[in-house]
């Protein structure tokens, strides 16, 4: 009698659905978007993973989530497994989110830092990851609010995220009125204005665009930037990150900020590692650099 070849067992289903999603799929996305952003995908996040990416699956006419993984995972799959990075990274933001930030930049952040510029140095800010662009557009309003001649000053804010639609999105500085809701009513009157290229939106001013330069910059890849920062902005974004990527992240951070420098994270962050002996509470989620650290 000769013996029949053994079947393949099929992997079972980690989401039902349309498409098979097996914990195999799951695992190679997860390794694919730890190496190339830093972002830590648990298991509970395996219906979102699907959710996010079955849109994908659909719009490039594939069968399976196997196949999608096979393309993101080759040489022809680059752009597609930067539209995969896009779907799965939550750009959620809106104006002047965690206000006390930005209470803070204005009263003790600024005061000192728009003396020396006006005796001839220079304000530099670093907004990164910042989604959709209300971040450093309320950093440049809060400026703006402290000294109305910024313009004539050196103030420069770099503004920087992953995905390059975020990127365009924010560079416009177009929104739905809707999104304005955050807005102090005088930075509104001030600051923005109904857009002429965009029937019903608003339109960030340009007093306030010309402050900003917008970049694409991956935080866990390189940073070409050479100067050190008076600020650096960087919220609700390393609670992605696993702890080892957070602890790099917070080292990196500090030997671009001067000492008295600051550093603005979540509301659910805390600098922790190696780091966190250069850094010490200056209110809510806000650190000051009291040491200098090493680059």
């Amino acid at each position: 009698m000769t013996a029949q070849p053994a079947l393949k067992r099929r992997e079972p289903a980690m989401v039902e659905g349309e498409f098979v999603f097996t914990e195999g799929d799951f695992r190679k996305i997860a390794a694919m978007v730890h190496g190339d952003a830093g972002i830590a995908l648990h298991e509970t996040k395996a219906t979102l993973v699907y959710s996010r990416l079955a849109k994908r699956l659909r719009a490039l006419g594939l069968a399976s989530f196997h196949d999608y993984c096979a393309l993101v995972a080759g040489h022809d799959g680059v752009d597609e497994r930067q539209k995969m990075l896009a779907a799965l990274t939550t750009n959620v933001t809106r104006f002047f989110r965690e206000p006390h930030h930005f209470d803070h930049l204005r009263d003790k952040l600024l005061p000192p830092l728009l003396a020396k510029a006006r005796a001839g140095g220079k304000i530099r800010i670093w907004s990164a990851a910042y989604s959709s662009g209300q971040e450093p557009y309320s950093v440049a309003m809060t400026v703006l609010a402290a000294a109305p001649d910024a313009g004539n000053l050196d103030i420069k804010v770099l503004a920087t995220d992953i995905d390059p639609n975020m990127v365009a999105e924010a560079r416009s500085g177009i929104y739905a009125p809707a999104l304005l809701a955050g807005i102090p009513d005088d930075y509104r009157r001030k600051w923005t204005a109904p857009s002429a290229h965009r029937p019903g939106a608003v339109q960030v001013a340009e007093e306030a665009r010309a402050l900003i330069t917008f970049n694409e910059l991956n935080l866990i890849g390189d940073w070409p930037m050479k100067g050190r920062f008076d600020a650096i902005f960087c919220r609700n974004v390393a609670i992605y990150f696993d702890d080892d990527t957070q602890g790099r992240l917070w080292s990196r951070f500090a030997p671009l900020l001067p000492v008295g420098g600051r550093l603005y994270i979540g509301h659910s962050e805390r600098v922790a590692g190696p780091a966190a002996a250069c850094f010490e509470p200056d209110g809510i989620t806000t650190y000051r650099l009291s040491k200098e650290a090493v680059r």
